[in-house]
């Protein structure tokens, strides 16, 4: 190769090089560019002459940069190919670039260096130790020559630990070798590291007071890149290393806290060491941080970089010095034990009053990341019991009362949170999201710190509460929408009564569970309950505050049933809440309330129930005044919404079990019951429930109307039937007999015994309820029928959309957040549209909870009504087909599951099988429909702009297809497997994130067994095959989540049902083949990955000896190696051989099956980077005779070659 040769190609580099980076290049010429680039580095031989040419210094740094990625090409995928004395010369230019190569520490581009690093280590993975032996010399004697070289040196032992230790991106063997050989060498390594550091900030200390700035600064940057490099050893090095020389590290990263330019580094370094886990006795040393002298710059440095002022540097060195301190807790509370003879730290006060100052810091971040070690300390066996810790709880208390106050908002300017706020925060919406977990997270603390101090606690919270009830009422700048001088939620006193009310039910609720019963202030508790109780209020969000300290209070009325009366009144009152600028609608027949009204009045119901339900022995007496009160309530059909009506039934209900008198109980009931049955059973219901046209008009469905906002001419039809089936529900839901055997027999519920000698009971209920249920079903049966197109047609102009998802649902489906104020202050349904929507949802549900609960609560006599299966079948299973995703969802979730899971094995056979045989087989059908589509759609990516917003509606129905799969996935898994071992998710993740934290070896847990339903469903050949089929084809779905738990929890357990039968062998290869599909499209994720190939590696060691086709599968794998699968399958079919253990038969199987697993979209088209083993360490290496001759040659006194 000539001279010439490389100068010319060099040139059309430069020139390509030039039109690639220049921004006025037409994109034709810059493909071609590139293109040209690109072929010459995989091509081109004389790559190492040009690059090194192009990375001389008196060319530009684009060029620069250029020519070194060619030589690191160069050395990524042709250094297995070059000869040895152009990999010596390659090596020994590039070692000379480092020494002379590069402008000055401060001229040169980071890029440069960046990449001038990253050639090293790529050689050094290939070559050290066993052919470069003298490496780390060599590093040694350039960082001698200057801060230019040292700061490279340092890049190059940086990079080389993280891509060795901390990403390990490179074989299992090269990367031992190197991480041993470091290990080796690793006093050698820390010493210079420090040696470095020490020798540069002296030196950046002495230039900066001689005001030679370049020299300082020079001298400063190879200090930010040794603490840098510390940073990448510490945290896997031995702790030795960072505790040797009586912790001289330590001590230098404490001293460098209060150098600015240096402080980010040296607290990042502090944290690493602090946070380090290992043995206890190893991690002793760390205590020297509690010393006096560490305490002092830590404190000094935090109380420096607070008084500057919020400057970011500063700031984000505040919060690596708080993590500091977190950390130095967590060691602390590790090592000291009553087992340990780690003593309490002389300086624990200090260390407290530190830290509570960043509790008490503005910005809300920081007071957040100290809670979880107040936590950790208040919990401790020893410390909790420490005098200097016991005192602090007053001050951690008073610095909650104010952390609970929720300010901050990084729009607004109103706390001096806000502008911290700004550097931590997108949106008010993540600040509300955070703040909300905050606060949360207080409360545990909270709690904890009450258990040591019950007293101060309520003491505070008594002080807070009176302090509230006197307070004038302050609105802010912000008027509330409810109404003129009402507040909103961003009003200073709403912040207040808000975090207030937070405190005093978090304090109060713990003393109760801590204190014994005759140490509880009783007295002081009712007097703050009478002025709760007294304290008058017009605005509806304090109103709500006020409801939930009477809630917290209540459990003192237990010493005192004489005030029981008042607080009922109070309740009741709220119940009825209204804002006299409202009163004006009362006319109409659903008044938009705002969401704060709304609230009110709910939060006062559930309270009742609240009350009925953990209080009903308290509340009994006062029944009748109870009763009377809701008869006048419900005597006005305008005054309360259904959902009011019925939450008070519901409370009635919940005192009716204690009368624990079977007949006084029903008769009860059925006299509460008698409005909804007079209405329920009426001809004219009867006949508007059964036809969906009848349905449509008397709801008015089918209207057109002029003023969508106020008029609503149906409104009350609509209400009559949601008032029957909320009550039905409420009654269903709460009516019991009574827990002890005792008192059910003696009050006549029970009935008898079953054969397994378990009670028998009779609901006092069940004879109301099942009068009314052919109607439910008839209803159930007209709401499916809706769906079909000529029904959705008959629907008016206003209501096209009436069946439509609620904007709600849909925002919780893709994620979105709700914006904050709208939360409150906005009328509830703003259209008679949205109204419409919201009955047709609420009734839908609603009527599938009553069918779900019914089992739990009328039990046989529910299960045995004549015909069940085939009435559910035509009224609840019709017309699926036309059944929107987001409506099959819930039906499978309230009733479904909860039917199948509290039905007695009796009625398998006659209710469970005939109902979710065809169930399964459709829903196979439609779920493998939808996942075709979502395939086919990613595949063609078609241009069509039908709809107003198509990629968000493709979104929302393909997380829908998600969200319904693992529904079905979830009811199958738990009508047919036990849940011995096997954690069962009842809540459908919504807006849980797809890729959930997934444990990288997962094994099926060995006692999944098929459950009796299970074993009944599998007898029934076309229910078995539907069941296979959905489990084994929804493997290689979209969806990681769904595959992950149907893997580990159901495929075994279903296909080892079948095993003992004849499989068809396409069968068997169908099975197998779904489990590689799955692999390919799942294999990316590890836990997905893990399960799959378990699986597969199971059912190949069953099924092979059988069924040859399976051997047949393995062959069509892509780049399987055949010799490799012989070997495997003669050691599994030779029953004499001894077994290899499970793992290494498992690890040899995933090597095997290797070609099916899916990659990441990222790493698919990466080109292989292949980096050979190097002789063993351990074996004596044979000098070779050539390195002689070499040497002689090459003057440069290379020790070191390549190959032996």
């Amino acid at each position: 190769m000539s001279a010439e040769q490389v100068s010319s190609l060099c040139e059309q580099l430069v020139k390509a090089v030039t039109v690639i980076m220049d921004p006025a290049s037409t994109q034709r010429y810059r493909l071609e560019a590139l293109k040209f680039c690109e072929e010459f580095k995989e091509k081109c031989p004389i790559c190492v002459p040009c690059g090194l040419k192009l990375a001389e210094k008196t060319q530009t740094a684009i060029v620069r940069h250029f020519g070194l990625q060619i030589l690191e090409h160069v050395v990524k995928f042709r250094w297995n190919n070059m000869p040895r004395l152009e990999k010596v010369y390659l090596k020994n230019n590039v070692m000379g670039l480092i020494s002379s190569g590069t402008q000055s520490i401060l001229e040169e581009e980071s890029h440069i260096k960046d990449v001038l690093s990253r050639i090293v280590v790529e050689m050094i993975k290939r070559e050290w130790p066993q052919h470069w032996p003298d490496m780390l010399k060599e590093l040694d004697t350039l960082s001698k020559q200057g801060e230019t070289q040292t700061e490279l040196v340092m890049f190059i032992l940086l990079r080389l630990a993280e891509d060795v230790v901390t990403f390990q991106t490179l074989p299992t063997q090269r990367r031992r070798d190197i991480q041993q050989t470091l290990t080796q060498n690793m006093e050698k390594i820390f010493s210079f590291l420090l040696t470095t550091l020490q020798q540069n900030v002296n030196k950046y200390r002495r230039m900066t007071d001689l005001a030679q700035e370049p020299k300082a600064q020079a001298n400063c940057r190879v200090g930010i890149a040794a603490l840098n490099t510390l940073a990448g050893y510490i945290d896997w090095v031995a702790l030795s290393h960072i505790t040797a020389d009586n912790c001289k590290l330590l001590e230098m990263l404490c001293l460098l806290l209060n150098e600015p330019e240096l402080q980010i580094g040296a607290a990042e370094c502090l944290l690493i060491a602090v946070s380090r886990k290992g043995k206890l006795e190893d991690r002793k040393p760390l205590m020297v941080l509690f010393g006096d002298v560490a305490m002092h710059y830590i404190l000094s440095a935090a109380q420096t970089a607070d008084g500057e002022g919020l400057v970011e540097k500063h700031y984000v060195f505040l919060k690596r010095l708080c993590q500091v301190l977190c950390a130095l807790g967590s060691q602390l509370c590790a090592l000291l034990g009553s087992d340990s003879d780690v003593e309490t730290p002389a300086n624990f006060g200090k260390y407290l009053d530190s830290f509570l100052a960043f509790t008490t810091h503005p910005s809300q971040f920081l007071r957040s990341s100290t809670q979880i070690t107040w936590g950790a300390l208040f919990r401790h066996e020893v410390l909790s019991r420490d005098p200097l810790l016991l005192a602090m709880i007053p001050k951690y208390l008073r610095a909650s009362m104010t952390n609970l106050v929720k300010v901050g908002f990084p729009s607004k300017t109103d706390s001096p949170s806000c502008e911290y706020s700004r550097f931590d925060f997108d949106s008010d919406e993540d600040f509300n999201a955070f703040f909300n977990s905050f606060r949360a997270q207080q409360g545990e603390v909270m709690r904890m710190a009450c258990r040591l101090d019950p007293r101060t606690g309520f003491q505070m919270a008594g002080e807070w509460l009176k302090y509230q009830l006197t307070a004038p009422v302050d609105t802010g700048p912000m008027n509330s929408k409810t109404g003129e001088g009402l507040c909103s939620i961003f009003s200073p006193s709403f912040v207040q009564w808000d975090a207030m009310t937070f405190f005093s039910e978090s304090v109060i609720s713990q003393m109760f569970r801590t204190l014994d019963k005759d140490q509880i202030p009783v007295n002081d508790g009712i007097d703050l309950l009478q002025l709760v109780l007294n304290f008058e209020t017009k605005d509806p969000l304090i109103l709500s505050c006020v409801l939930t300290n009477v809630s917290a209070l209540f459990p003192f009325v237990t010493y005192r049933p004489e005030y029981l009366p008042q607080v009922l009144s109070k309740l009741f009152a709220s119940v009825t809440f209204e804002v006299i600028e409202e009163s004006k609608f009362v006319m109409s027949v659903q008044a938009p309330r705002t969401r704060a009204v709304k609230n009110v009045r709910r939060h006062a119901c559930s309270s009742i129930i609240k009350m009925c339900r953990d209080y009903p022995q308290l509340v009994l007496p006062n029944f009748e005044m109870l009763y009377n009160h809701v008869k006048q309530l419900l005597s006005n059909e305008l005054l309360l919404t259904q959902m009011e009506k019925c939450a008070l039934m519901e409370a009635l209900v919940l005192i009716s079990n204690q009368f624990k008198d079977y007949e006084r109980q029903k008769a009860f009931l059925e006299e509460l019951m008698a409005p909804v049955a007079g209405l329920w059973l009426s001809p004219e219901m009867q006949r508007v429930l059964s036809d969906p046209e009848a349905f449509i008009s008397y709801v008015g469905a089918d209207n057109k109307i002029a003023d969508p906002v106020l008029e609503d001419p149906s409104g009350l039809n609509r209400s009559r039937i949601s008032f029957c089936v909320y009550t039905i529900l409420g009654v269903v839901k709460r009516a019991r007999w009574p827990a002890a055997t005792e008192e059910a027999k003696a009050g006549g519920f029970l009935v008898g015994y079953m054969p397994s000698g378990s009670p028998i009971y009779r609901n006092p209920c069940t004879e109301q309820v099942l009068k009314l249920l052919d109607n439910l079903l008839a209803l159930i049966r007209t709401h499916n029928n809706l769906y079909k197109p000529e029904m959705v047609a008959r629907l008016g102009e206003t209501f096209a959309k009436a069946l439509d998802m609620l904007e709600v649902e849909k925002n919780a489906i893709l994620g979105l957040p709700q914006p904050l104020l709208e939360l409150y202050d906005s009328p509830v349904y703003k259209t008679v549209l949205e109204r419409m929507q919201g009955f047709f949802c609420t009734l839908y549900d609603n009527c599938f909870h009553i069918l779900g609960n019914a089992g739990p609560s009328m039990q046989q006599d529910f299960y045995t009504v004549e015909g069940l299966a085939t009435q559910l079948l035509s009224s609840a299973f019709i017309n699926l087909n036309n059944i929107p995703d987001y409506r099959l969802r819930p039906m499978l979730r309230v009733f479904v599951k909860p039917l199948v899971l509290s039905c007695p094995s009796e009625y398998y056979e006659t209710l469970v099988c005939p109902m979710l045989g065809p169930l399964f087989t459709y829903l196979h059908m439609r779920l493998s429909q939808k996942w075709q589509v979502i395939n086919q759609r990613s595949m063609l990516c078609e241009d069509d702009a039908a709809d107003d917003n198509p990629e968000s509606q493709e979104m929302l129905e393909e997380q829908l297809v998600r969200l319904l799969t693992r529904e079905v996935m979830d009811l199958i898994t738990v009508c047919c497997v036990s849940k011995k071992g096997v954690e069962h998710n009842t809540t459908a993740a919504v807006d849980g994130d797809d890729d959930e934290a997934m444990a990288t070896e997962v094994t099926p847990p060995a006692s999944a067994e098929l459950t009796e339903l299970g074993k009944c469903l599998m007898k029934q050949e076309d229910v078995c095959t539907a069941l296979l089929i959905t489990a084994y084809a929804s493997l290689s779905w979209k969806d990681t989540l769904s595959c992950q738990r149907t893997t580990t929890q159901l495929c075994w357990p279903l296909l080892k049902q079948v095993l003992p039968g004849n499989l068809l062998p396409d069968a068997v290869s169908w099975f197998f083949t779904s489990v590689l599909k799955g692999l390919q499209t799942h294999g990316q994720h590890d836990g997905c990955m893990a399960a799959l190939v378990h699986l597969a590696f199971q059912i190949y060691e069953a099924l092979r000896p059988r069924y040859a086709e399976l051997k047949a599968v393995m062959e069509q794998i892509p780049d399987i190696q055949r010799d490799s699968l012989e070997q495997f399958d003669s050691k599994l079919l030779n029953p004499t051989l001894q077994k290899v253990a499970d793992k290494r038969r498992k690890d040899h199987f995933k090597r095997l099956i290797t070609g099916c697993i899916g990659k990441p979209l990222g790493e698919q088209f990466r080109k292989e980077v292949h980096i050979r083993n190097l002789p063993s360490l351990f074996k004596k290496v044979k000098p070779s005779l050539e390195t002689d001759v070499l040497e002689n040659e090459d003057g440069e006194g290379l020790t070191a070659l390549f190959e032996p």
